[in-house]
């Protein structure tokens, strides 16, 4: 209970809505009315300023609006990794776009991804204008470090924000302010090399300003951490020094984001703040959460309420379980989402007991009770993702397999978005750039060692890239690599999805088009927003 509650603490908004609209209005009255609060009255305590930046996490815990928009839907569907799942092709068409390369500037999957992610970056800027203004000493709690820890926090979140937009879209407006009436919302796509220069600065003033994770209280366990910044200096680094966001036109060389990248990371593993968890499985269990592995993770808590057709913030548990568990009823009653592919399946090695972890493939001898049925299987696969769809902690579920005591659908298990292996294997990987096989071999084999499995005979980007396969398989990361990679083992990203296409069954070839290089590396603006913004947007290529 102490947990549920902490993490209901955490991530419930419960003082103002600070929605980011596309429309606003515009300032009709030039009198106050009477009985009417400022914004600015409500920024008089520390315990206001603190609720603010809590709000401003809140909308990284969004998956559903008028349809489901997890990121793992364009992270895992989009890739070789998965197939969408489901009851059929047309559960939830616009998965079934991104998976099969038939998106549209309509895709509401796409449309509401994106607004989730304007609504986070609206409440960082407010926050950084009203905390920015907060005199020291307002109250006795209100101390310069406080100060910087709460806009620290918030830079970070803001860098996140737009660096999920960035990496599904490309360049996006950017706002850096509060934006007040229709009049502000109008505003080109900034470029690619600008949202990069913006990102690593907010990132750089969270990394200065954010106290480590050992340094905050057990009740503020999953904000944002120094290390948190780091780890994120190295990530957005990396995509800077790839084929693909080269192209888009940066200014930075590759040379120096590299050994950016490496600086970061060697900050972070030095701090000696984390460390793999001895048990690889103990990552994905409730008893896992904020621990030793983890550098940053999306809270999410189990509660009673439901919230069917509410949209944004009418829930404080994740949707991720239910869609993803199996839609047979004996073995958690799910939605049978994201199927892990055959493809993926072969790419483990023997006895790598990362595969079982990450994939489940279901029949009586593991799930007592499981009967098979037509509608577990998509395209003619079966598989499912065993990371977060079927649960592990038996003492805390009741009723069946991966189902919940208060909710059968809101799923208490938080989104690991940063696991300290991911920094190890983003490290390793800047420091190949950087042409320091050794310490890059070094630290793939500290992760290969802690699933017992043998060292590489060498350190090179096919082993670094079938590591990251491996060890995050079905945490939402592989697309995104292989667009920055552009592909693997020195083939073109293109070469690579239409040889993973000849792998795949051939019901689901069938629905697979043809990849278009230098368009599906990245997805359509939606139609609405371009729409609702007064200056004209140029739409991505092919779309």
């Amino acid at each position: 209970m102490k947990r549920i509650m902490r993490k209901i603490a955490l991530y419930t908004l419960s003082f103002i809505t600070l929605s980011f609209s596309m429309t606003g209005c515009k300032d009709y009255l030039t009198e106050i009315e009477p009985g009417t609060t400022l914004l600015e009255d409500f920024y008089t305590s520390t315990a206001a300023a603190v609720q603010n930046v809590t709000g401003c996490y809140v909308p990284l815990m969004w998956e559903y609006n008028n349809t489901y928009c997890s990121e793992w839907f364009i992270g895992d569907v989009a890739s070789d990794d998965a197939l969408k799942g489901g009851g059929s092709t047309t559960d939830m068409a616009d998965a079934y776009d991104i998976e099969n390369w038939r998106t549209t500037d309509q895709n509401t999957l796409l449309l509401n991804f994106y607004r989730a992610q304007y609504q986070g970056i609206g409440r960082c800027n407010l926050a950084l204008e009203y905390i920015g203004k907060m005199e020291i000493g307002t109250d006795a709690e209100f101390t310069q470090s406080m100060k910087n820890r709460l806009l620290g926090e918030v830079h970070f979140l803001r860098a996140y924000y737009y660096f999920r937009l960035l990496r599904v879209f490309a360049g996006v407006p950017m706002p850096l302010k509060v934006l007040r009436s229709s009049d502000d919302w109008g505003m080109s796509r900034a470029s690619v090399d600008a949202m990069f220069t913006q990102i690593l600065a907010d990132l750089e003033f969270a990394q200065t300003n954010l106290p480590k994770k050992s340094e905050y209280a057990e009740a503020d366990l999953g904000r944002a951490t120094q290390g948190a910044a780091e780890a994120m200096l190295l990530k957005v680094n990396l995509y800077m020094a790839s084929p693909y966001w080269q192209k888009q036109g940066l200014t930075k060389s590759v040379a120096d984001c590299y050994k950016d990248a490496k600086a970061w990371g060697d900050s972070v593993i030095v701090s000696g703040e984390y460390s793999l968890c001895p048990n690889y499985e103990d990552n994905f269990t409730i008893a896992g959460e904020n621990g030793r592995e983890s550098v940053f993770e999306i809270q999410y808590a189990e509660v009673a309420w439901g919230d069917y057709g509410e949209g944004f913030g009418f829930t404080a548990g994740s949707f991720t379980q239910i869609l993803t568990r199996s839609r047979n009823s004996e073995v958690g009653g799910g939605w049978g989402f994201n199927h892990p592919t055959q493809n993926l399946y072969d790419e483990f090695e023997a006895g790598d007991p990362r595969r079982e972890t990450a994939i489940l493939v279901p029949n009586s001898d593991l799930l007592p009770g499981y009967q098979a049925q037509s509608d577990e299987t998509y395209l003619g696969n079966n598989m499912l993702n065993n990371k977060y769809g079927m649960y592990r902690d038996p003492a805390d579920v009741g009723g069946g397999y991966g189902k919940w005591k208060l909710h059968a659908s809101r799923g208490p298990l938080n989104n690991k978005q940063i696991r300290y292996a991911d920094v190890l294997l983003m490290y390793a990987e800047a420091c190949l750039g950087a042409g320091d096989a050794g310490t890059a071999k070094t630290y793939i084999d500290q992760v290969r060692a802690r699933v017992g499995l043998p060292e590489i005979s060498v350190a090179d980007d096919a082993a670094l890239r079938h590591e990251r396969r491996c060890e995050l398989a079905m945490e939402g990361h592989r697309w995104f690599d292989l667009v920055r990679w552009e592909g693997v083992n020195g083939t073109g990203l293109k070469a690579h999805m239409d040889a993973y296409k000849a792998t795949e069954t051939a019901d689901a070839q069938h629905h697979i088009q043809e990849f278009v290089a230098g368009k599906h590396e990245i997805f359509p603006i939606p139609q609405e927003e371009m729409q609702l913004n007064s200056t004209p947007m140029t739409q991505n290529p092919g779309y």
